[in-house]
């Protein structure tokens, strides 16, 4: 056998390329893994299972395998992935009949004891829609030494899909953390499929930017859990360093990234070019994972509805305030939130470039109060309002929303369960875990020793952050993660001595000013050249309740590159 495991990703999210698992089956791996639930998604399955218990799981990858189950079978390459969501033995009954209909028989395994939905009152999560226990790798391990050909599973954590093939194949014991470590790593980096390859990259102005479609990441992981990216050959995008720190630093929040099998701290990570798309991974140290496990909460929180008006030309504060206070008094909803973009540049040759938007959003426990009353308020004002009075889309029904919160439960309240492909069932065992010490938060410059080669008084010119610092944001709940690091290449020790200088909570609230009056975290990771920022709060009650502009907080890092900083002219 091989002395390395080509673990190769085909989906970073429910709704990713469909053709992407048989591409990656026909390029040739090992196994083919994929991330089909973010926090959203369990709600979205929520809401399915609410029209239709038979679901909860991600049909998508049904039609995936159904286009590949024979060629895998045929070149034994395994497949592995978190799609069956809330209902991971509905997704295998549907699989086998798709692979019945093809005259196939894959031996099918899958993983639950995740769902605590029917204990939430008990557990204290109130009336929650949906509520799953982040679960580890050991279950997808044992089902692949059972000799499952294909392994669902409900909530493991996002790397779990990567670490429990990687165990499979080299043994590997709960207390080899380094080793679990190095492949949680190497899970995290592929987990979000292109995104490892350019995709959501600050530095795209150096990618073949084409219709190509990107490459999806593989991970060829080692015995001693280190791990090289890389892609196929032929395919689009891009595998560096930076792209690889680009993943490593999303949503990640402090130094020490807890799992339910292993704690990586993931300042030990180690990068380096290994030729031409490919980035190696070593260094990475484990610990004892903590004693509890991370719960994903999603309840309904109400119904919401919103407008957006076009502001054109002159006057225009004098007509937002006129709209707002004709229309506000006239709002039933609960809450209500305005907000308005930049006012556009004078003399605009164009009209659109005139023009600003200001969106009404309105949230309430009551369907009818964000509905008729609501739109129709707002289109009684079409002639006698503001000049020039139109909006970007016609009025729309209330959608329900969702709020996400995170919980935590003691292990022994979560019974993790593989279903063997032979009919039988085992309970996975618990490794032993320990109480991490919380890192050290740094609110104040990492260092006040000079740059190297830079004087203290040197001349500075002031230009945008992202001169030479890449960023990559995401959300993590209510929060707002942020990766700042300097790009690989020239001076980038000087320069990432700098950045983390240069990076504080205070400097972070002039230059985000939506976050001024939050609570910021700010945690150094020198071997990635960089820092992950920490803004809590920023997003609300997640990304399904947000009424922020992006609420998901993917362009806060794109905002932050382009704010005007002052750089020492040297480090230019």
């Amino acid at each position: 056998m091989s002395d390395t495991l080509r673990i190769g990703n085909c989906s970073g999210f429910y709704g990713d390329r469909l053709s992407a698992m048989r591409e990656m089956v026909e390029g040739g791996v090992d196994v083919v893994t994929g991330d089909y639930l973010a926090e959203l998604t369990m709600l979205i399955l929520g809401k399915d299972q609410l029209k239709d218990p038979s679901l909860g799981y991600a049909r998508t990858f049904v039609t995936q395998v159904g286009e590949c189950l024979g060629t895998a079978l045929e070149k034994g390459v395994r497949i592995v992935a978190n799609a069956g969501g809330l209902n991971p033995a509905g997704l295998v009954d549907k699989l086998q009949e798709v692979a019945e209909e093809q005259g196939l028989s894959p031996r099918i395994a899958w993983v639950d004891g995740d769902n605590l939905a029917p204990r939430a009152a008990e557990l204290g999560f109130g009336g929650a829609l949906t509520a799953n226990a982040y679960l580890g790798a050991f279950g997808i391990a044992r089902a692949l030494e059972a000799g499952a050909d294909i392994v669902v599973t409900g909530r493991v954590t996002d790397a779990s899909v990567v670490v429990g093939p990687a165990i499979w194949k080299f043994g590997w014991a709960p207390e080899q953390y380094d080793e679990l470590a190095g492949a949680v790593v190497a899970g995290h980096v592929i987990e979000c499929g292109t995104q490892a390859t350019g995709g959501n990259f600050s530095g795209f102005l150096d990618l073949p930017r084409d219709a190509h479609p990107l490459g999806f990441p593989i991970a060829e992981i080692s015995a001693d859990g280190s791990s090289v990216i890389t892609k196929h050959d032929g395919t689009g995008g891009l595998v560096s360093v930076d792209t690889v720190t680009a993943q490593l630093m999303y949503e990640v929040q402090s130094t020490h990234y807890l799992g339910p099998d292993v704690t990586v701290d993931l300042s030990t990570i180690e990068l380096a070019p290994d030729g031409p798309d490919r980035v190696r991974v070593s260094g990475t140290r484990g610990l004892a994972p903590p004693h509890q496990l991370k719960v994903c909460v999603n309840e309904l929180g109400g119904f919401r509805n919103q407008l957006e008006f076009v502001l054109t030309g002159l006057d225009l504060e004098e007509k937002a305030a006129w709209l707002r206070a004709q229309l506000g008094g006239r709002i039933q909803a609960a809450s209500v939130t305005w907000s308005m973009g930049q006012p556009p540049a004078p003399d605009s040759e164009s009209e659109e470039g005139a023009s600003v938007l200001l969106r009404c959003v309105v949230k309430d426990d009551n369907a009818a109060a964000v509905g008729k009353p609501f739109t129709a308020a707002a289109i009684e004002l079409a002639l006698a309002s503001y000049p020039g009075f139109t909006l970007t889309a016609p009025p729309g029904a209330p959608s329900p929303y969702g709020i996400y919160r995170p919980a935590y439960v003691d292990r022994d309240v979560v019974e993790h369960t593989v279903h063997l492909p032979d009919g039988s069932s085992e309970v996975v065992q618990d490794p032993q875990v320990a109480r991490q010490p919380e890192p050290e938060t740094k609110h104040d410059p990492a260092s006040t020793d000079s740059i190297p080669g830079i004087a203290d008084d040197a001349i500075t010119r002031r230009v945008p952050l992202g001169t030479f610092v890449h960023a990559r944001s995401g959300d993590k709940g209510g929060d707002a993660n942020v990766g700042l690091w300097v790009r690989a290449g020239e001076r980038q020790t000087e320069r990432s001595q700098w950045l983390r200088q240069f990076v504080t909570v205070d400097h972070l609230r002039t230059l985000l000013p939506e976050a001024k009056d939050l609570d910021i975290e700010v945690f150094e990771l020198t071997n990635l050249h960089g820092v992950n920022v920490l803004v809590h709060g920023l997003l609300g009650d997640g990304v399904a309740a947000s009424t922020r502009f992006d609420p998901q907080a993917k362009g806060l890092g794109e905002w932050l590159r382009s704010r005007l900083v002052n750089i020492p002219e040297e480090l230019l």
